[in-house]
């Protein structure tokens, strides 16, 4: 999302136009949901995805001719009939609606105030664009720290109902997409090891925010985790002096020991984290939960680790294991699992 929004603000700098193509609404077995997103330049050029297939070609199409013609905005609804799916490509079906939205070097203040918030991640942000077709650009921002940024036409009367961890359509005038821009919180990954270097690009590619957390000056150093927000070098057994660990945060454990996998699960246990995992064999995490066990901890506290962690794809190198952890994220993130 990022790298979309960087390169719309490159083209914008240069006196460029660029049209910025988001799913709003989509049924049935769609390739891609609400939000999706994808930036087309004058040259004809396109950066990020809204599917593929056909629908993504016709949508690149219609951008140049918006481009073109000296259009604003433009909604465009594919709803697809049996008899439409295989002229239109998407074989697996469904019904998408596009709003497509025309931005020029006018854009650029809420295009750097939306990097901005993607780089700091600190707290919750809505983006809010418009479904209304010959509207000029008009993007939006929400954020507690803020308020209602760049969006005019909407009050926070409107606004408020539409503030949540999903992306919410308003249908009736003025039309309004608002979606999580960024959502709180981070992972810390404690253990810079062969499965925490797979780990880490990976999660940075879905969405996450990795801080890597490691004892070892050879372990946490920046250059070998370029996606990570940030690294702290310090003590497994002390790990608040370096970070808080809100209900919001996801923590991974993979450290080269045991002991140390156990001091830092008797730690997490006692926060509010949404997500716990802990890299492991079975016997190792029953040899945990013992332990763990003579500390105090309950059934219920125990049960809130996910070790061995990740979803049993049968994966065996560290770049195998990294997908099955981020996929049981994923699937705890959007609540499947």
């Amino acid at each position: 999302m990022k790298t979309l929004f960087e390169a719309l603000r490159t083209a914008l700098a240069r006196d460029e136009r660029a049209v910025l193509c988001t799913i709003v609404a989509s049924s049935g077995s769609s390739p891609r949901g609400e939000g999706a997103k994808m930036a087309v330049f004058a040259d004809g050029t396109a950066t990020g995805t809204i599917g593929g297939g056909a629908v993504e070609r016709k949508s690149q199409e219609y951008a140049l001719t918006l481009l073109h013609s000296g259009g604003a905005s433009l909604v465009h609804a594919f709803r697809l009939s049996p008899n439409e799916v295989q002229d239109i490509g998407m074989i697996c079906g469904g019904n998408v609606t596009v709003a497509f939205q025309v931005l020029d070097a006018a854009a650029l203040p809420v295009l750097d105030a939306i990097v901005e918030a993607l780089t700091r991640c600190d707290e919750d942000v809505w983006l809010i664009t418009p479904v209304q077709e010959g509207l000029s650009w008009s993007l939006g921002l929400y954020d507690a720290s803020h308020g209602l940024r760049f969006a005019d036409a909407l009050s926070m009367e409107d606004l408020r109902p539409m503030l949540l961890s999903r992306g919410v359509l308003r249908k009736e005038a003025p039309s309004f997409y608002v979606e999580p821009l960024v959502q709180a919180g981070v992972v810390y990954l404690f253990g810079g090891g062969h499965v925490g270097k797979a780990l880490c690009p990976v999660l940075s590619q879905v969405g996450f925010r990795v801080v890597l957390y490691d004892d070892r000056p050879q372990a946490a150093v920046p250059e070998h985790f370029p996606q990570a927000v940030r690294i702290v070098l310090g003590d497994y057994r002390h790990i608040f002096d370096h970070i808080t660990i809100t209900d919001r945060d996801y923590v991974v454990i993979m450290t080269p020991g045991h002991q140390s996998d156990f001091e830092l699960l008797a730690q997490v246990l006692t926060t509010p984290a949404s997500y716990v995992g802990c890299i492991g064999s079975k016997h190792k995490v029953a040899a945990t939960r013992e332990k763990l066990a003579g500390l105090g901890f309950s059934e219920a506290d125990m049960d809130r680790v996910h070790s061995p962690i990740g979803l049993p794809i049968g994966g065996e190198t560290p770049e195998e294991i990294a997908i099955s952890i981020a996929a049981e994220m994923i699937a705890h993130r959007s609540g499947k699992f």
